[in-house]
């Protein structure tokens, strides 16, 4: 026999199957493949934006650690001499107190600052989320039809 091998059990009137006629076994064969090439390629796409993510905020905290450390030095001279120049003018225990008080809230500004920018919604994989969003929308039409 020649031909594909389901050829033997069409009837008479029954007309050959053509690209667009494949039979729903091949359709859902193709799906699943489809569907797992596309989850294949978002689990490519979320570690490659995370990856990028980690890396920014990696970089960002080195560099705002070794400026800290740096600025930190030249900051503590630089209060000394204020409370040293307050104290020419006032008792040295106030002068080290209002100079202690002022850093320590400056301290804390900078502290709440920074935690808003190392905030989970700054890290978020924002390109992966919409294109998954994109792919449900598709899924839902495809299924609609």
């Amino acid at each position: 026999m020649t031909g594909r091998p389901d050829d033997n059990l069409r009837g008479f009137g029954d007309v050959p199957r053509g690209g667009a006629d494949r039979p729903l076994t091949g359709l859902l064969t193709e799906l699943a493949q489809e569907t797992t090439t596309l989850v294949r390629k978002e689990v490519e796409l979320a570690k490659a934006e995370v990856s990028e993510k980690v890396t920014q905020a990696t970089s960002g905290a080195v560099s705002l650690a070794a400026g800290g450390m740096v600025a930190f030095a030249g900051l503590i001279f630089l209060l000394l001499a204020l409370t040293y120049y307050l104290a020419t003018m006032m008792e040295p225990w106030l002068a080290a107190l209002i100079v202690g008080g002022a850093v320590t809230l400056i301290g804390i500004i900078l502290v709440s600052m920074g935690k808003s920018k190392l905030s989970a919604k700054n890290l978020q994989p924002n390109r992966t989320i919409a294109t998954l969003q994109d792919d449900k929308r598709w899924a839902k039409e495809q299924l609609g039809r």
